[in-house]
């Protein structure tokens, strides 16, 4: 349960509390089976003081007198999906069947991001995977010291304000979040050991709805995107660390947060894709997951439960022996660490990377080419292609003196960007290129948000930097850390040496 103080939130006036199940969080809320293998319905009162609202995941909600606010959850749910915000909030209606809510400072900006969008999202999940069970899909904008991205709490998913970029180029980041809504809310995984039946199983689903939404090549430009995360993680890991398994043992008394990576998802992800080649057609695949999500809907499953389900619905593949094809064994899939055996092609991406990568190259050298830069025209691109071309760009950092303050003049779609994947990514090649002109821009960053993903990775940059780095890191640490959430607050403390947990 996070108690904020009013600094810690947007309006800055008055407290706010929110409750963060996942993963076994929510025995500290209400006596419960903490484990996703155990699920039931539940009804809750809440009252709560006179100028503050209480929101919960719930299908039904009401207003009674006292400012009593009464839950009904309808559909069983495992204990951490069950959540509970009590602030200054207010509504407003996105869609028929959705709606935002957030901090009466905000709710304007979130209703014109996703006015209409969340809707086209769902009409696609459904026609994929099956009827959308839980009633409404509501968003929350929690406070910008929420440390994550989003949780799928049913019914009302809860985001980081970082999405409301002002120009909807962060809204298909919430298509993950409606991905949950089958695979995760509705077929769960029995143990945090296989958190890749829920999180591998909502990528495929993501991407397979991206696709519908924006194409083929724009979501392989956003899973090379994730792709090279996964690469990241195991290189700072190692490939043969015991969580780089899709089956993770969890020992008695260790945290199944800190078994929390990239693994889950983007090797999870390969694998359900391994499975969609091995049947070799889109539009069976996309029926067996209909076929899987109606037979273990409201249930706890294991891989082998999926696995087996897989084999009985192909048999023609089972009497091939798919599953223990040399190299590509499911076995092998769940029990050895390391990088994945099958890669997705992701080539029809080329055509969105391609220009991005000539572009990053004419920035690196040292005469900059400025016909030819002019002659790339980014006006029409989307996030994940300005993304990319950014992490391009970073990876030939430092680059040649004065080239980093051409780009920021030429391109303020980017270097004035409200989108925070993009603002991380220029102040982090602000940072390695020492543009101390734009160090403002850092600080202006870490000051609007503090999300894990976005905060870590400028501090660890800032500490590593020179000694110009290190005073901004100090500065904006003892200016902000009142704003962030605890743990964050510990992970910046260790990066700066103050003492802390370990990041």
């Amino acid at each position: 349960v996070c108690w904020l103080s009013p600094e810690q939130t947007a309006g800055k006036q008055k407290p706010y509390m929110y409750t963060q199940g996942q993963a076994v969080l929510n025995r500290s809320f209400f006596p419960c089976f903490d484990t996703p293998s155990v699920k039931f319905t539940y009804s809750a009162t809440v009252k709560v003081p006179e100028g503050f609202t209480a929101v919960m995941s719930a299908t039904t909600w009401e207003k009674q007198k006292d400012n009593t606010f009464v839950f009904k959850m309808s559909q069983p749910i495992p204990s951490y999906l069950i959540a509970l915000v009590v602030g200054d909030i207010v509504s407003a209606d996105v869609g028929p069947r959705s709606r935002v809510w957030a901090e009466p400072c905000l709710i304007e900006a979130a209703k014109k991001e996703y006015d209409g969008v969340i809707e086209e999202f769902l009409v696609v999940g459904e026609k994929l995977f099956g009827p959308y069970v839980w009633g409404r899909y509501d968003i929350l904008f929690m406070p910008p010291s929420f440390p994550f991205g989003g949780m799928e709490n049913p019914c009302l998913t809860f985001v980081t304000p970082c999405l409301l970029a002002g120009d909807r180029s962060l809204v298909d980041v919430i298509i993950h979040e409606i991905s949950h809504s089958w695979f995760g809310n509705l077929v769960t995984n029995a143990t945090w050991g296989e958190f890749w039946l829920n999180e591998g199983f909502t990528m495929y689903a993501q991407r397979r709805i991206s696709t519908e939404v924006y194409g083929l090549p724009y979501t392989c430009l956003e899973a090379a995107t994730g792709r090279a995360l996964l690469r990241q993680h195991m290189d700072a890991t190692g490939e043969d660390h015991p969580l780089n398994k899709l089956r993770v043992v969890i020992e008695p008394g260790v945290n199944p947060d800190d078994t929390y990576n990239e693994t889950p998802y983007e090797k999870g992800y390969c694998f359900v894709s391994y499975l969609a080649h091995l049947v070799g057609d889109q539009s069976k695949f996309d029926a067996f997951l209909q076929a899987y999500v109606n037979r273990f809907k409201f249930q706890s499953i294991t891989a082998d439960d999926t696995l087996g389900f897989f084999l009985e619905y192909f048999p023609e593949l089972k009497e091939k022996g798919v599953d223990s094809i040399p190299g590509f064994e499911f076995d092998r899939w769940l029990n050895t660490p390391g990088w994945p055996p099958y890669l997705p092609d992701l080539s029809p991406g080329q055509q969105l990377m391609r220009p991005a990568d000539e572009l990053a190259e004419l920035w690196a050298a040292d005469g900059l080419n400025m016909e030819a830069i002019e002659a790339v025209d980014i006006t029409g691109w989307r996030t994940y292609q300005l993304v990319y071309f950014l992490d391009q760009v970073l990876q030939k950092s430092p680059l040649p003196e004065g080239n980093v303050k051409r780009l920021s003049t030429m391109y303020p779609k980017i270097s004035k960007a409200q989108n925070a994947e993009l603002r991380l990514r220029w102040c982090q090649i602000v940072l390695k290129n020492n543009l101390e002109a734009e160090y403002s821009k850092v600080k202006d960053f870490l000051h609007s948000q503090g999300k894990q993903k976005y905060t870590l990775p400028l501090y660890r940059a800032m500490w590593g930097g020179s000694e110009a780095t290190r005073a901004l890191a100090m500065e904006t640490f003892s200016a902000t850390a009142p704003q962030l959430h605890v743990n964050v607050q510990n992970y910046v403390k260790k990066i700066l040496g103050l003492g802390g947990a370990e990041a």
